[in-house]
C-alpha cells in the first residue's frame, strides 16, 4: 500500500526557481516535475535502458557496492521510483535490510509495485516499504535511519539545501548519505557529443517510446541545471555532513557523492 504523502509545507518566499532551462514560480516546480514522472511513470524502466545502452545498471552497481549495505539496516531510498535501486539492496542483503522508498511520484511507486508483482517479487516480508513523500520534507523520525541513498532524484528538488538538511536529519550519527546524479563530463572532447547527444537523440527516444518528447527535454536541461561535483560537495559540507567525496563514472556523466553524519 502507498501511504499518502504530507501536506506541503507554506512556499518559500523565493518568488521562481527552474525547470529546466524555464523559471517558473517557486510553488509550481513540484507539481511540474510530479506531472514529468507521472508521463513517463510506465516505460521509465524501458527508456533508462535505452538513454544509457544499459550503462545505468553497471553505475547502480557501483553505487551499491559502495553502499556495501548488511542485514538489518534501515535505509531510505529517495526519489526511488520504480525500486531498481531498492531491490539491489535486498538483493545484495538477501532481504535482511529493511528498505523504504520514498518518492513524491505516486505513479513510480505503483508501476514498481506493478513490476515486482508480475515477477513475483513481493511474496514475502522482505519487499520495501512505500511511502509518498517530498525529499525537502521526509516523513521519518530524526536519526532513524542508518542510510540514505538517491540516485537520479536529486537534480529533480526544488530546493536542494532542504533535501540535504533532511538527509542529515533523517540519518543516525554514522549514518551514510550516498547520490548517485547525473553531472559534468570531464573530458572535453567528450563534452559536446554528450551534449548533441542529449539534446537531440534524448528528447527523440522519449518522443518514440515515452510519446512525451517534452519530458525528455525537461530532463537533459536539468541535468545541465544541476551543480557540478565541487558545488554539490561544498552544499553537503554546508548541510552539516563530514567525509564529503565524490567519484566520477564514465568520465563524469554521472557521478556518486559520498558523505557521512558524524
Amino acid at each position: 500500500m502507498v501511504r499518502p504523502m504530507s501536506e506541503p509545507g507554506p512556499p518559500d518566499a523565493q518568488p521562481t526557481t527552474h525547470f529546466g532551462y524555464s523559471e517558473v514560480p517557486v510553488g509550481e516546480k513540484t507539481a511540474r516535475v510530479r506531472e514529468v514522472f507521472d508521463s513517463v511513470s510506465s516505460r521509465y524502466d524501458l527508456m533508462n535502458d535505452l538513454m544509457s545502452g544499459g550503462v545505468h545498471r553497471l553505475w547502480k552497481s557501483n553505487f551499491i557496492d559502495q553502499l556495501n549495505p548488511q542485514p538489518g539496516m534501515e535505509i531510505v531510498d529517495v526519489a526511488g521510483g520504480t525500486g531498481d535501486v531498492a531491490q539491489r539492496i535486498l538483493t545484495r542483503t538477501n532481504g535482511r535490510a529493511r528498505v523504504t522508498i520514498c518518492d513524491i511520484n505516486a505513479s513510480m511507486l505503483i508501476a514498481g509495485r506493478d513490476r515486482a508483482i508480475d515477477k513475483g517479487g513481493l511474496a514475502d516480508d522482505s519487499a520495501p516499504d512505500l511511502v509518498c513523500g517530498n525529499a525537502e520534507e521526509l516523513p521519518f523520525a530524526d536519526a532513524s535511519l542508518d542510510a540514505y541513498t538517491i540516485a537520479f532524484g536529486l537534480r529533480n528538488v526544488t530546493h536542494i539545501d532542504k533535501a540535504l538538511a533532511e538527509a542529515r536529519r533523517v540519518l543516525k550519527p554514522g549514518g551514510h548519505f550516498l547520490c548517485l546524479e547525473f553531472s559534468r563530463v570531464v573530458v572535453p572532447l567528450l563534452a559536446p557529443l554528450y551534449d548533441r547527444y542529449s539534446f537531440t537523440m534524448l528528447p527523440q527516444l522519449g518522443a518514440l517510446v515515452a510519446r512525451d518528447q517534452d519530458s525528455y527535454v525537461y530532463l537533459a536541461e536539468s541535468i545541465r541545471k544541476f551543480p557540478p561535483q565541487e558545488e554539490l560537495a561544498t552544499m553537503l559540507r554546508d548541510a552539516g555532513f563530514d567525509q564529503v567525496s565524490y567519484r566520477n563514472l564514465s568520465a563524469g556523466i554521472a557521478a556518486v557523492h559520498s558523505a557521512w553524519r558524524i
